[in-house]
Formats: C-alpha cells, structure tokens, sequence
C-alpha cells in the first residue's frame, strides 16, 4: 500500500516512519509512506498557499491551485481530515486497508477551498467532535489505524481481538508478576484450558462493552453463548447493586 500524506508542514511527519511498527511496515515495504510538501506545488517568491476568504471572517483558507497541482501527481482514494467528515472507526479503518493507495490531505487553517472538496475529494474522516489546529495529527491517526491492518504488519489474531474489530470492547489483559499490590491475575488465564480461556475472554469484553458502551449492542446478532454470557453478566450486575 501506498500512503501520500499531503501537508504544509512535512517536519511533523519526521518520527512518524521511524519508530516501531510502522518502522518496521516501511522497512519490510509493506508500506510507502510518501509526505508531501503542498509549497512545492505553489507558485510565486513566497510560495503561498493561503489567502483570505471571500465574504471576510477569521482565519486564512488554503488555496485550491497548489493543493489541485498535488493531486494530479498523487491519486488514489483522496481523504480530506475533517471536524465534518465521517468519524474514524475500526470498520472504515478496515476498509481504507483494501486500498492500493490512498491520499490524505492535512488541512489547515480554516480549512481548504471548498472547490477542492467538490472536485478532487473521495472521503471527508473526522477524529470526533473537536476541533483541531492542523490535520497532521488526525492524518498521522487515520495512516497508524490503516497499516497495522496491512496483512503481515502484526499478528492477524492481534487485530482481530482489538477493540471494536468484531463489534466489542477488548477483554482486559495481564502480565508477570501473577500477584500485584494485593491483586491477582485471574485464575483462569494461568490454567491453560484454552477454551475456557477463550470464554473467560469473551464474557469480559462483553461485560466490559455492556457496561461501557452499550450502544454497541444494539444491533449485534448474538451467538448462543453470547446469549448466554450475557445473562450471567446481567444477574451479576443486578446482584451487585
């Protein structure tokens, strides 16, 4: 896969390709990651890619010429960081995965010219509701949640049992020592019973995301032994208040 991460600042990028995993995904070339300066595409002494909006206001907004002359050298699927763009999720990230190539740009300022978007943008992906002062960050996210999607990056099973991946939370984790400031590590997990592990597992990511985030149930399709699972967490729950 191929990423170009369009940006007036391109420095901010400079630890991002060099630690880690993605250190390594770029390294294997599993992935290019490719920063593209937008003052490379400007014309004129100053390089300017920023004027006033019509209409007056706050604010500079990006011109479109530079951001348009980038693109027609890098294509693919082209996102846009936005506060009013899709919000970011494990399900979009899985699908920006299957993509050869995809563009971002990092907006800035009070954004881009909005004939940009018209013309030239596939997707707009927002963080949440928020808003902040660059898109580097939310780009650096949006590429981070991609690549280790990449196969070969990490571990299948790794992502699989992520958070959000088959619509849970995750289940909690422990490591050595097995006894920490008075708390053990559950008994079920030192047993090496793999599939009551593997249950244990999947009842605390159901508790977890009943208890946390609930909307996420709503319209799952539950198994039998989620059902299950479930009920037990419920009476649980009820016997504790």
């Amino acid at each position: 896969m191929k990423i170009n991460i369009l940006t007036l600042f391109p420095e901010f990028f400079d630890s991002f390709k060099s630690h880690s995993i993605i250190k390594r995904a770029v390294e294997k070339e599993q992935v290019e990651i490719n920063i593209v300066n937008i003052r490379d595409f400007a014309e004129g002494k100053h390089k300017q890619c920023d004027d006033l909006p019509f209409g007056g206001g706050a604010g500079m907004v990006m011109k479109p010429e530079p951001l348009i002359k980038a693109l027609e050298e890098h294509k693919g699927k082209v996102i846009y960081t936005s506060p009013q763009g899709v919000r970011l999720n494990q399900g979009l990230a899985c699908e920006l995965a299957n993509e050869k190539e995809i563009t971002i740009i990092a907006g800035h300022y009070e954004g881009i010219d909005e004939r940009v978007i018209e013309s030239s943008v596939d997707l707009e992906i927002s963080l949440g509701d928020f808003v902040l002062t660059g898109g580097e960050l939310p780009a650096m996210v949006i590429s981070d949640s991609i690549i280790r999607l990449i196969p070969g990056v990490i571990k299948k099973e790794s992502y699989e049992n992520d958070s959000f991946y088959n619509g849970l939370l995750d289940y909690p984790h422990y490591t050595r020592p097995a006894e920490f400031n008075g708390i053990e590590v559950p008994e079920v997990l030192m047993s090496g019973h793999h599939k009551n592990i593997d249950e244990w597992r999947l009842k605390e990511s159901l508790k977890r995301t009943y208890k946390r985030r609930p909307e996420l149930l709503e319209n799952r399709v539950f198994s039998k032994l989620e059902i299950k699972l479930l009920n037990q967490i419920k009476e649980e729950l009820n016997n504790d208040i």
